[in-house]
């Protein structure tokens, strides 16, 4: 089996600005083999200049990406499906219907690009238990919202498990809770069985929607790999040079 390279482009953060609503920092993956390259969810609008930087760490042009999958119809995880006007967008089919139902609210779904993606010619619908990709397979997570999908790739010896924000960090996975979420009780179970696929396998890796990537210890609990980067920077003085950094990495 030929094994896909994987990289994750932005890493998502565990948490929310408390006067400023949901900070919007997602996770975007890079998979690349079979003679594809694949972005896997592609972020918030704020996400465009650091994420045309990593992909030209990557030296791959936006015209360079053949695939873009999406686990769920919120504006941090879709909206920049704009910028690859060459890919095949592949979507949930309940999850996109779902959305297009939604009336224009105080909500995170952007409306009009839904509407788009509704109509555009380059989206694929997905069905739960397809391998719509080579050796990528899609599974129904509901709870955060009604079709959301968990994507899990077959990746030789291991499985890479991306969970979008069926369980968005570690605290969810840990707790078996989740923070905004259509359906508690469904999102219960939607981490039963990521924890099932999970284990599945030894050392298979997952990578959560915001937060870092993550293997099982011995004891089977979640532990982090890598090393968290976040930060902001302000303008507090009465000059523009001067200016600080809040480390949000250690807090």
């Amino acid at each position: 089996m030929t094994n896909y390279q994987v990289d994750v482009l932005i890493q998502g953060f565990p948490g929310r600005a408390i006067c400023h609503g949901g900070l919007g920092w997602s996770t975007v993956t890079l998979i690349r083999g079979q003679g594809k390259v694949i972005l896997l969810d592609v972020g918030a609008f704020g996400m465009r200049k650091p994420l045309q930087n990593r992909l030209k760490d990557f030296q791959i042009k936006p015209e360079d990406v053949t695939d873009v999958i999406l686990t769920h119809a919120h504006y941090d995880h879709i909206v920049n499906f704009t910028l690859f006007p060459k890919a095949t967008i592949w979507m949930g089919e309940a999850e996109l219907a779902w959305a297009g139902q939604q009336p224009p609210g105080f909500n995170p779904i952007p409306e009009l690009y839904i509407q788009d993606l509704l109509t555009n010619i380059r989206v694929q619908r997905v069905q739960p238990d397809h391998e719509f990709l080579p050796f990528i397979t899609s599974k129904l997570v509901p709870g955060h919202t009604p079709g959301h999908l968990l994507f899990i790739l077959n990746n030789g010896e291991t499985n890479v498990i991306f969970t979008g924000d069926a369980a968005k960090n570690r605290a969810e996975l840990m707790s078996g809770l989740v923070v905004d979420t259509d359906d508690a009780e469904q999102s219960k179970s939607s981490i039963d069985l990521i924890f099932k696929e999970w284990r599945s396998r030894p050392d298979n890796l997952l990578i959560p929607g915001h937060d870092l990537s993550m293997r099982l210890n011995e004891n089977q609990q979640p532990e982090y790999i890598g090393k968290r980067k976040a930060g902001i920077k302000v303008w507090f003085s009465e000059t523009v040079e001067t200016s600080e950094t809040i480390d949000l990495s250690k807090i």
